[in-house]
């Protein structure tokens, strides 16, 4: 179907930040998942666990803790703020000084209308939630100790903290402590050590569940404040734990990497009535500590310092014929890679920094598979520095080289890049005051427009002088949507311009005239992948769901090689995928040749093919010689670039894990 030269690419030195919260909203299907460097990601979980938003972090600030309040999105950390998400322009909202220290925990009852923090300084605070802020309401009880852990019984009456040692309940109405239980020190150790109660869950009957750093599960009754059973899990530390939604199963993390199920069952078949919480699955998920765990009704989903997002369907809650997600997400399903493809560049994007890399060069050709000698190596051109504190969002690389834009929350800079034999020189060109942000960038096939996405799916456009940029036009969808841009696609000839949002509406743009043109018929998937064909006004989709749409812009209507293929149907192998395409590109020698990847493989469709023999896979030809893609681009040459970032590499650089499996032990 086709021979590529490869460039190989394995020095995109990306390293992903480990996991250190997760809160799941039922109500949407939305998991939240906060990193360590504050960076949080919104991922669907009905839509294939599509990452759909990111929300990137902050020099200094933390993320320690995640709930959901409302349909709102709050954290807490190190740095003793409380934190509310706008999740449609994707920054925090405001943040409110606790003034307790740094906050460990926070959590909101059941109703949604208050929310409970944790603090170094042993207070519980307590905020009720207004509706577009949040407001202190009082201070609970103070402790000796920090609180790391808590949980509101569902009543919204009581909460359950837990601290150094011990388990401290208290009543929400009068702000006093009303019962006070004393964890156990660990077998064999110091009585001088403390005990740290990393997480604990409040029940509808009163009982509490506690997960601690000396291994122990604990069940108690929250009424009497007496110990009922304990489970000695591991040696090492038991850091979270997630109850489900009926309350009938538990799972608890520990820092060895396992993830552990417990179910509240009877004992004895004679005796159904007499029901208690017993040890029924261990999972080897993890290599380094569980951080985060969320319980649904069908998956488990853990994170922790191994970076890596797990996902592990319960087999007695599967559906017969529905099919439920399973894998490890370590990649973002956005692109952290710009290909310059006319002039062989590369440009990474880090959260503090850029990078630009010169591909290399090879001697003559080859035989399929064989490795050609290079000529020259790959070099590094620029290394940029950010502005400011706030992480870098997105990057974009005009196809000439000649241009450079970022962004972050706070700021867009755009560089002018001019290349010189072997040395490069990088100018800073001024934006007009109008872009002060931009959730997505984008520049024309020709390098003389940069497209920037601005509030409410609109985008803004720049022409591109010699040393300057000069504000043209604000392009807005004929439906105000409220959701961010997070694919743009301009097509070759400079007439088109497609976006898509998290709603999953895809709207088109005529920059001749600068106007709206049309909205593509809206599917219940997110689009993950897009890209318009260079010879013909056709705009390719790819959703979450690895459905594959081909849209006439000039007709305003599918054409009818994506209605057969809709009714003929795609492979199941194909459907099955766990990972959701992230790039879609076309081939210059055969115009009818579609090449898409994901993190484990490059695909060629060719739409040439009988439409029957699509259902059959027949048309498509999958290529699994690379793993772990960041990105594969076809430069101008026909060559094809593909940025691999092994997991060798990665787990290379995490810590040392607490305790190593050795053979036959």
């Amino acid at each position: 179907m086709g021979e590529f030269k490869v460039h190989r690419v394995r020095f995109f030195d990306y390293m992903p930040s480990g996991i250190r919260a997760m809160a799941f909203n039922g109500a949407t299907e939305r998991l939240a998942v906060g990193r360590a460097d504050g960076t949080v990601e919104i991922f669907n979980l009905a839509d294939n666990f599509f990452q759909e938003k990111v929300i990137p972090g902050q020099d200094g600030r933390t993320v320690e803790s995640l709930c959901w309040a409302s349909g709102r999105l709050f954290s807490t950390g190190l740095s003793g703020e409380l934190v509310e998400y706008d999740l449609e322009n994707l920054r925090s909202k405001y943040t409110v000084e606790v003034y307790g220290g740094p906050v460990w925990t926070v959590s909101s009852n059941r109703q949604g209308t208050h929310l409970a923090v944790g603090c170094e300084d042993g207070t519980v605070k307590i905020f009720e939630l207004l509706e577009d802020s949040v407001q202190f309401e009082k201070n609970l009880d103070r402790l000796k100790n920090r609180i790391l852990s808590l949980s509101w019984h569902p009543s919204g009456a009581q909460i359950a903290a837990g601290t150094l040692d011990m388990i401290r309940v208290f009543d929400v109405n009068s702000g006093r402590a009303t019962q006070r239980m004393v964890v156990d020190r660990a077998v064999g150790t110091s009585k001088k050590k403390e005990v740290v109660v990393w997480a604990v869950v409040f029940l509808s009957d009163n009982t509490i569940i506690s997960g601690d750093s000396a291994g122990k599960v604990q069940v108690w009754d929250g009424q009497m404040g007496t110990l009922i059973r304990t489970h000695l899990v591991t040696k090492w530390d038991v850091l979270a734990l997630s109850l489900s939604q009926d309350e009938s199963s538990l799972l608890a993390g520990t820092s060895e990497g396992n993830v552990v199920q417990f179910k509240f069952m009877p004992t004895n078949m004679d005796r159904p009535d007499d029901k208690e919480w017993v040890r029924t699955m261990t999972l080897k998920s993890h290599t380094h500590d569980v951080r985060a765990l969320v319980h649904t009704d069908t998956v488990a989903v853990s994170g922790g310092v191994d970076t890596q997002l797990v996902v592990r369907p319960f087999m007695d809650k599967v559906i017969r014929g529905r099919r439920e997600y399973h894998g490890k997400i370590t990649f973002p399903h956005r692109s952290l890679v710009s290909c310059a493809k006319k002039a062989g560049i590369l440009l990474f994007q880090f959260p503090e920094r850029l990078e630009l890399w010169r591909l290399g060069e090879s001697k003559g050709d080859g035989r399929p598979g064989e490795t050609l000698t290079v000529k020259r190596k790959p070099e590094a051109l620029v290394h940029l520095k950010r502005k400011g504190d706030d992480h870098i969002c997105c990057s974009a690389l005009s196809p000439c080289g000649g241009w450079l834009a970022y962004a972050s929350v706070s700021s867009v800079r755009l560089f002018q890049l001019q290349h010189a034999d072997d040395s490069i020189a990088i100018t800073k060109v001024k934006l007009p005051k109008v872009l002060r942000w931009a959730n997505q960038l984008c520049f024309s096939a020709d390098s003389s427009r940069l497209f920037a996405s601005f509030s409410q799916s609109s985008v803004l456009v720049f022409d591109l002088g010699s040393s300057e940029a000069k504000y043209v036009h604000t392009l807005v969808p004929k439906s105000v949507s409220r959701q961010a841009v997070h694919l743009m696609s301009a097509s070759d000839d400079g007439k088109w311009l497609a976006t898509a949002n998290s709603d999953c509406e895809v709207h088109v743009y005529n920059l001749s005239k600068l106007e709206y043109h049309c909205t593509v018929p809206v599917y219940n998937s997110c689009p993950s992948a897009m890209a318009i064909h260079p010879t013909g006004s056709n705009l390719v989709m790819v959703h979450a769901d690895h459905q594959i749409f081909e849209y006439s812009l000039e007709q305003k209507e599918y054409t009818e090689w994506s209605r057969t293929l809709q009714r003929e149907g795609l492979h199941s192998s194909w459907l099955n995928r766990a990972t959701p395409v992230t790039h879609v590109s076309f081939s210059g020698r055969n115009p009818d040749h579609m090449i898409l990847h994901d993190v484990n493989m490059f695909c060629i469709i060719d739409k040439s093919l009988e439409q029957t023999r699509i259902k059959h896979s027949h048309a498509f030809k999958i290529c699994e010689l690379f793993k772990n893609l960041l990105c594969v681009g076809l430069l101008e040459d026909h060559s094809l670039v593909a940025v691999e970032r092994p997991l060798l590499d990665i787990t290379t650089r995490l810590p040392a894990p607490v305790r190593q499996k050795k053979f036959a032990t």
